[in-house]
């Protein structure tokens, strides 16, 4: 749903995937032609200087019942220049639009959200993607939560959610190492379930016995064929 902007001189900025016409970049409300702002590969080759920066927004809904008027207006009155929307699940990896946005921005840039979790998956996920932007020249900002990494107290806030995160996962590697540690104390192996218990095992070898075919047998213990040929194999295995 965001904006494709064309790399040929020709094409320049087009209106796709439902671009957002922002009150502040244009005040007829039309949608800018190409003409006007011409792409940064076409200044760069008719030699015109480009912006020293631009303000990309980013917004995102779960679902396309969800209104996204409150963070158009949100991006608009923060200075964005484009907006890339997108309809996703938070939880989602496949995000088109704002692997797109990503690719646009340069040094110098600032990338604009209404909130944190418009952005990052998770907790870990958002400070890898800022930590990829900062190493890029890239200015993070985050208007409900009033974060701007540009400026050092910002940056100083993002940094301690680095470190929560990272205390985060210390946390869970201690208890899952812990819980291992307290299971194997009280006989307990980790790992799935054996399928075939040695009442199983029983029923098996009885039924092997009395000539009932493979079929059946899976069928009456609950338990796949597969299963049952792997445990038959392994039977024969030790029998030699």
């Amino acid at each position: 749903m965001g904006p494709i902007e064309s790399d040929g001189c020709s094409a320049g900025v087009q209106e796709a995937n439902r671009r957002v016409a922002l009150p502040n970049c244009d005040v007829s409300q039309k949608p800018v032609s190409p003409s006007q702002v011409p792409t940064r590969a076409c200044q760069r080759f008719l030699g015109q200087s480009s912006p020293v920066s631009a303000v990309f927004g980013y917004l995102r809904v779960s679902g396309t019942d969800q209104v996204l008027d409150l963070q158009r207006d949100a991006l608009a009155a923060a200075g964005c220049t484009r907006v890339w929307e997108e309809v996703a699940s938070g939880a989602k990896k496949d995000r088109p639009e704002l692997l797109d946005l990503l690719g646009h921005l340069r040094a110098g840039d600032t990338l604009v959200v209404w909130r944190l979790d418009r952005l990052g998956r998770s907790l870990s996920h958002l400070i890898e993607t800022v930590e990829g932007l900062q190493a890029r020249g890239v200015a993070f900002k985050s208007l409900t939560e009033t974060i701007d990494t540009s400026s050092p107290g910002g940056m100083l806030i993002f940094q301690i959610f680095g470190a929560l995160a990272q205390f985060e996962r210390a946390l869970i590697q201690e208890r899952t190492v812990a819980g291992l540690a307290a299971a194997r104390a009280r006989g307990r192996i980790g790992g799935q379930p054996k399928a075939i218990d040695a009442a199983k095992a029983r029923h098996i070898r009885q039924m092997i016995e009395a000539g009932a075919p493979k079929t059946e047998i899976a069928a009456v213990l609950g338990i796949g064929r597969a299963t049952l040929y792997r445990h038959l194999s392994s039977q024969a295995s030790d029998a030699m």
